[in-house]
């Protein structure tokens, strides 16, 4: 009897052991594969001259783009307060049109990009949408923590984006924590094991595509163009269709979740998506009601980043949304990030 019991203590301790160290190997325990992940393939966009913008034309897309972009889509009801003058429709404009309370601090513009920032409240829960007009995908980036390519190295999402000059960031797809999928970074090549989850191409032609790591391998998607690569997903729209049903979610990830998406609405012209969640005020978003929000947007593409506690969305120096970490506001450290700047 004193052997049996001797054996299920001596079972239990190596379980827990083993336990411990996954946990501790998946989560905790860092390793360096890659300094100084800086280098950009900038080669991708020597050959793409229809999207080399010309001053006038800038000045002009985003004129018309700036227009189109201040009239909520499908009659969104944006939660900031607008002014009275704002407010006012005709019987026969039934679009609602309102800007951020403070038009200065929500927007930015320069002769490469312009972004606009609105925020939303549906499905109780704070969203938070950033519009994003590029003269090129160049300025669509991405960093790695602490500059280095490797496992369970991570810094804030705040403060990866302010090391790298950001106007705008949100985390990414915590490629640390996996040990399979595809990592291709600014045109560079960091992991060329395919995974199982959908993988999101980001082209230099500015355009976007989800497809199955099946399909090519890293270096022939580099040769195809593809600037950045992620691969947490799943694939929420394709060609303007919801892609994900009512009831699909990620791993074991709750039904309601703080969200991270990206999606595309024409060439260079993209949103990033941050909701809220787990808190009095915010509920979360389902993979089915991020979809469909965004396809309310106009999107015609759109993927799943990691969401969560890492889900953060920074703008002009400040993080806008309000980041969850074990039941406290606050930021998670991650990975990466997606920046423009």
């Amino acid at each position: 009897m004193k052997k049996k019991n001797l054996w299920a203590v001596c079972y239990g301790l190596a379980l827990t052991a083993f336990t411990v160290y996954i946990s501790l190997d998946t989560f905790v325990l860092t390793e360096t594969y890659q300094t100084d992940t800086t280098q950009m393939n900038t080669s991708l966009f020597e050959d793409i001259s229809a999207n080399a913008l010309t001053e006038e034309t800038t000045e002009t897309e985003f004129s018309v783009i700036e227009t189109e972009q201040n009239a909520s889509p499908s009659g969104r009801k944006h939660s900031r307060h607008s002014s009275q003058e704002e407010q006012e429709t005709t019987e026969s404009d039934t679009v609602i049109t309102t800007e951020p309370e403070t038009s200065g601090d929500k927007t930015y513009q320069d002769e490469n990009c312009k972004i606009t920032l609105t925020e939303y409240y549906e499905n109780n829960t704070r969203i938070y949408v950033a519009d994003v007009v590029l003269s090129s995908a160049e300025y669509l980036k991405t960093a790695f923590a602490d500059d280095t390519y490797g496992k369970n190295i991570t810094e804030k999402t705040s403060s990866i984006a302010e090391a790298h000059n950001a106007v705008l960031a949100i985390n990414g797809d915590y490629y640390g924590t996996q040990e399979r999928g595809y990592v291709i970074r600014n045109g560079v090549v960091y992991r060329d094991t395919k995974g199982s989850n959908d993988v999101l191409c980001i082209y230099a032609d500015g355009t976007m595509q989800v497809i199955s790591p099946d399909d090519y391998t890293a270096e022939e998607l580099v040769s195809m163009g593809v600037w950045q690569a992620f691969s947490f997903g799943p694939g929420l729209i394709e060609d303007g269709n919801i892609t994900v049903t009512q009831n699909q979610e990620v791993g074991k990830a709750m039904a309601s979740n703080p969200r991270t998406a990206i999606g595309i609405i024409d060439s260079n012209h993209y949103v990033f998506v941050v909701s809220d969640g787990r808190t009095s005020e915010s509920e979360g978003l389902s993979l089915y009601q991020l979809a469909e929000f965004m396809q309310g947007l106009g999107v015609k593409t759109a993927y799943n980043l990691d969401g969560g506690g890492s889900s953060t969305m920074y703008f002009n120096g400040e993080v806008i949304n309000q980041p969850t970490t074990s039941g406290k506001i606050k930021e998670r450290e991650v990975s990466d990030i997606v920046y423009i700047g």
